[in-house]
């Protein structure tokens, strides 16, 4: 069995010599459609063993195993017509209902934005011949799937779109560890990518909590997503197809930005997620938002919106960058809410590198949970392991090095009595806080100043800060641009 890293590889060299694809981008919206009906696939053999009154939900045509899985099957024009006039318009076009057949709505789903870029049949045949080398009826194969999102994801970065991160396994893990979601918890994730919190929430959920056919299928119901862009919605829809979730039509695609706060019911349980930040929403989304709290700023609206969608008693981990915490304006309104309406209870500061390559903005994860007002917030700071200057490719990130954290912790339940001050954890009064017009940013008071003259310290150092520049020059741009839009406004409405 080829691992699945090298037949991605070899796919996507065979892709680079169909003149129909052009970039990174479409050589992955193609490996996405093509693994879904796969993956899709492995799942209907699966269910059609266990269910007595099976009945396939799409026409069995199109089911991988009847035009793809054979080596010697259709290929040349035959495929590139299959394919074109026949799989998609039909798939794009079932008539199906939610209700009375969920996974065939799933299929209509995944496909309403998908296309076939390959103009070559030959090549198409190659690439699905190559993509048989894996199979995802094997569970050693399915953990593996994580791998492929990397790599995608990567290439993606590499094909300049940007936006896209990809949550290292082990912050996401930690989150997921320390938020312990429960069976029958309704869990989001608002900004879902490709499912990297899901999934791990699901598995989290699966091995502490899940005794019955019964819990199983409490399970599948709780997980809850919405994904923006059309290529991560389809890599997350198939990834909770490969975790056991039959019919996951609670991944939504469209913008959770979209409609106005007043709309949402405070029904979540838990939120874990890694909002985008350092971009802009389009215009208009802002009017969704309260007067006094409206900004085009990605990661702004998703903290009202967190905070909106929890329950009473509800929990959130929350990746934010740097300027979240230190910002003014509408972002000192928005940490005056969340500490007004949450227990922002613990603060976890990253290193820089974590999210290498896809930006080296520095982040934090927030700790809070909706129901009382802050009184505290504990602050650690995550420590590079011993003999690390920088996490890379090759030295990602391990999920082991939180096991400080965790053996601090304590439990909220008593308010955190265990918690101890150390050269890591600090702790500072909501009193302080409001002192400082609500700036988070607060430096670890055991820390001396410390001047480092190493070259690659000093070079990772400058790009952290020339990002950290670039960031607040959009933001400022989004700024001015709002208070000119609202000048020539006011103007015009005095002409």
């Amino acid at each position: 069995m080829s691992s699945i890293s090298s037949v991605i590889k070899s796919i996507q060299d065979i892709m680079r010599k169909d003149a129909g694809i052009d970039g990174d981008a479409q050589r992955l919206g193609q490996l996405s459609w093509l693994l879904f009906l796969k993956v899709f696939d492995a799942q209907e053999e699966e269910l059609e063993f266990e269910q007595d009154n099976y009945r396939c939900p799409i026409p069995e045509r199109f089911l991988w195993r009847n035009w793809a899985a054979d080596s010697e099957g259709l290929t040349g024009d035959a495929l590139l017509d299959f394919v074109n006039n026949d799989l998609f318009d039909s798939l794009k076009n079932l008539p199906v209902q939610i209700d009375l057949n969920p996974r065939g709505f799933v299929v209509k789903e995944a496909f309403s934005d998908a296309f076939n870029y390959m103009k070559n049949g030959t090549l198409l045949r190659q690439v699905i011949n190559k993509l048989n080398e894996i199979d995802f009826g094997d569970s050693s194969e399915r953990h593996l799937f994580g791998d492929i999102y990397e790599q995608i994801l990567r290439d993606l970065q590499s094909a300049g779109n940007a936006g896209e991160f990809y949550t290292p396994r082990a912050v996401t893990r930690f989150m997921v560890d320390r938020i312990d979601p429960k069976l029958g918890e309704r869990i989001m994730d608002p900004a879902c990518g490709t499912g990297g919190f899901l999934a791990c929430a699901f598995d989290h959920v699966k091995s502490r909590y899940v005794k019955t056919a019964a819990d199983h299928q409490t399970l599948q119901q709780q997980i809850l997503g919405v994904e923006k862009k059309q290529l991560p919605h389809l890599l997350c829809t198939t990834n909770m197809l490969l975790h056991g979730i039959e019919v996951p039509v609670q991944i939504r695609h469209g913008n959770t930005l979209d409609k106005p706060l007043s709309s949402w019911d405070s029904d979540i349980d838990v939120i874990l997620t890694n909002p985008p930040f350092g971009g802009t929403e389009e215009d208009g989304i802002e009017q969704n938002f309260p007067a006094d709290l409206r900004t085009r700023e990605t990661a702004d609206l998703f903290l009202q919106l967190i905070i909106e969608v929890l329950k009473s008693g509800g929990r959130a981990a929350v990746v934010l960058p740097d300027g979240t915490l230190f910002g003014e304006g509408v972002k000192t309104k928005i940490k005056q809410l969340l500490t007004a309406e949450c227990n922002l209870h613990t603060i976890v500061r990253l290193p820089n590198g974590v999210f290498a390559p896809y930006t080296g903005i520095k982040t934090n994860i927030l700790f809070f949970t909706k129901g009382q007002p802050t009184k505290d917030v504990w602050f650690y700071e995550h420590p590079y392991p011993a003999g690390v200057k920088n996490y890379s490719k090759t030295k990602p990130m391990k999920f082991e090095e939180f096991e400080a954290e965790i053996a601090w912790w304590g439990d909220e339940a008593d308010g955190f009595a265990a918690r101890v001050e150390n050269e890591q954890a600090w702790k500072v009064s909501i009193e302080t806080i409001i002192e400082r017009n609500f700036n988070l940013d607060i430096k670890n008071p055991h820390v001396g100043e410390q001047i480092s003259h190493d070259p690659d310290e000093l070079l990772a150092r400058y790009a952290t800060e020339q990002a950290e520049i670039q960031s607040l020059r959009d933001q400022l741009k989004v700024i001015l641009g709002d208070a000119l839009g609202k000048g020539a406004a006011k103007q015009g409405g005095q002409a």
